[in-house]
């Protein structure tokens, strides 16, 4: 891999936003990009010799003094061997935690935006045969219907790996929310349906100032074109529509937008260029 992704970081009113990396993985450039052309796509992200095209797992650290809240856990480290072999396990989330001074302990709120293994992977642990919580004094949120979407066997059933939440439905640590929601004073939740029907933005708003982690509805700085969705996407036309109603207000307010797997990008302003094509203006 070789592939080192920086640790950055922007204060946005009270809080400080890290975005921490899991590390990278391939993943196929056709599936990424969906009906999009090769001839299209692969100018922005140029794809190897098996036609993979290389992908961030970018999760965002957010303190304000009364709260460490992570978005997004990473793939983790306890993928079952035929993934391991497919994607890779970098594994790299909890070390570059501890580099930004934070021990899962601290940790008080984790929210994931979807529950695809390589959103919440690092959500459990396995710990002498046992699945155990990573972040042990946190409180996890979740859209209750991407928990029961997880279990109804769907297109994408083998993206989604139980012990990731189950044992914390169970255990009552995961809160399961019917909906938009603000969790704590200026970290809310928003679901925009596409990618999943319950995919969950999360937006931080402080100052007059808004940084959106969109997850997989904009996967990377590469996926900005309206229509360039992925084939991932279990509702394509309606992950069109959710970039409409983002774009409508991230742009005239000119919001920060986190991308969940991009290498090298971890946030941008998304803007509107001359010809009125949307452009990533990088921090």
């Amino acid at each position: 891999m070789g592939h080192t992704v920086p640790m950055r970081q922007i204060t946005l009113g009270d809080f400080e936003i890290t975005a921490v990396s899991d590390g990278t993985y391939h993943l196929d450039g056709g599936a990424y990009f969906g009906v999009v052309p090769k001839t299209l796509w692969s100018r922005k992200l140029p794809a190897d010799e098996q036609n993979r095209v290389l992908s961030g797992l970018n999760s965002l650290l957010i303190r304000n003094g009364d709260h460490t809240v992570l978005v997004e856990t990473g793939m983790g480290n306890k993928l079952p061997e035929k993934a391991v072999q497919i994607y890779g396990q970098p594994a790299l989330l909890l070390e570059n935690l501890s580099a930004a001074g934070v021990a899962p302990e601290d940790i008080d709120i984790v929210i994931n935006s979807h529950l695809h293994f390589d959103h919440c992977g690092w959500n459990t642990l396995r710990k002498n045969g046992n699945i155990v919580p990573t972040f042990p004094n946190a409180t996890y949120y979740a859209q209750r219907g991407e928990w029961r979407h997880a279990h109804e066997n769907q297109r994408d059933a083998s993206s989604f790996y139980i012990e990731n939440y189950d044992p914390l439905v169970e255990s009552g640590q995961m809160k399961l929310l019917d909906g938009n929601l603000e969790i704590v004073p200026g970290i809310s939740v928003e679901v925009f349906p596409g990618h999943t029907r319950d995919l969950q933005a999360v937006l931080i708003q402080s100052g007059g100032k808004t940084v959106c982690y969109i997850s997989d509805l904009i996967p990377t700085s590469a996926h900005l074109e309206l229509n360039w969705v992925m084939a991932f996407d279990l509702y394509p036309v309606e992950s069109i529509e959710s970039r409409k109603r983002y774009y409508a207000r991230a742009i005239p307010e000119r919001w920060v937008t986190a991308f969940t797997h991009d290498p090298d990008v971890p946030w941008a302003v998304v803007q509107k260029d001359e010809k009125g094509k949307i452009v990533a203006t990088t921090l």
